[in-house]
């Protein structure tokens, strides 16, 4: 196994405008999509970041009781691989071949998974203040990149040759959080700990840090849209924003729950909709904003309460939101 360590970061200073955008305001509704929840049969373990397959069999991790699971949605049949006591898996992605790559968040390693043999494979961090893999995502290769929340990194994992890169985050206890990829592969990030995104140069392996207009906001979660424009949650400051990286204009809507909304987990589907959870809400509510239209048009309370929705995947060929909770649900919504 290959590790290497790269410091070759930057913190760019980067010009923005600044819009606020005026959303339609919303009432609450009552269940104006199809949220289906399923139980999962070990208690109290915080199932949660489900991922599906491209079988339909969604994949998550337990938190709390250090497990890989998944669950058949047509029978509701779960099925259970244990990891070492002390993993407190984060995340996980399924690749092509089926293999389970999952944050060992509590163990500072990433874990490749056969599902057929049980077979675990850790692979560590090249450094020891990297001790908290934490979300990590595809590029359109099959590599891995990540974020590394209280060591303040972001991460790459070739997938093939075991090869793990760090890059330290400028800005100190920025908390590194949500992370996906632009169409032209770039990676992006959110600091949680602080009041910026952060763009990866994928070649030169440095980063730029971008900061939002207001030093209060702290995002947490963000996808990306066709057009390649950033939307991000500020847990903090209850919004939905947007970054045009062309333009360096920034546009922001208040959540419907306002200043206490908490949006956490994002997705956003094939038509460019954001679906987004205020966490800050009990129960807690599932929202649709269309971004053409520049206005939320949907909201719905979770069944279960939800308690923290923390991180969703959206499956294309079904036209399906998933989600884990706090409560001990996997859930789906059907958003088209």
């Amino acid at each position: 196994m290959n590790i290497r360590i790269l410091l070759l970061s930057t913190l760019a200073s980067v010009p923005c405008v600044v819009a606020t955008g005026q959303a339609q305001t919303i009432e609450p509704v009552d269940n104006p999509l199809d949220i289906r929840e399923w139980l999962v049969p070990w208690e109290n373990s915080r199932p949660r970041d489900p991922y599906v397959a491209k079988d339909g069999r969604v994949w998550f991790v337990g938190q709390r009781s250090h497990y890989v699971a998944n669950l058949d949605p047509e029978s509701g049949e779960f099925n259970r691989y244990d990891l070492d006591q002390g993993t407190g898996p984060h995340n996980l992605l399924v690749d092509d071949n089926y293999d389970i790559w999952y944050a060992g968040n509590l163990a500072g390693h990433i874990g490749l998974l056969d599902p057929d043999t049980g077979r675990i494979t850790k692979i560590g961090m090249p450094e020891r203040s990297a001790r908290d893999p934490h979300t990590l995502t595809f590029d359109s290769k099959g590599d891995i990149w990540f974020t590394v929340q209280q060591g303040n990194f972001v991460g790459k994992l070739a997938v093939t040759e075991h090869e793990v890169q760090l890059i330290k985050v400028p800005t100190g206890r920025s908390r590194p959080y949500g992370i996906t990829v632009d169409s032209q592969d770039v990676p992006w990030a959110v600091e949680f700990g602080s009041n910026k995104l952060l763009r990866v140069d994928p070649e030169s392996m440095t980063v730029e840090e971008i900061a939002l207009p207001d030093e209060d906001s702290r995002p947490r979660r963000l996808v990306i849209t066709s057009d390649d424009k950033l939307w991000y949650g500020d847990y903090a400051r209850g919004y939905l924003g947007r970054y045009d990286p062309d333009s360096g204009e920034f546009s922001e809507w208040p959540m419907p729950s306002g200043a206490d909304s908490r949006p956490y987990g994002m997705a956003v589907d094939r038509n460019d909709k954001i679906w987004i959870v205020e966490t800050g809400v009990s129960p807690n509510r599932f929202v649709g904003f269309d971004t053409v239209e520049a206005g939320f048009v949907s909201a719905a309370e979770i069944p279960s309460g939800g308690g923290t929705v923390r991180h969703m995947d959206y499956f294309a060929p079904a036209g399906e939101v998933w989600f884990g909770t706090d409560t001990n649900y996997i859930g789906r919504a059907k958003v088209h």
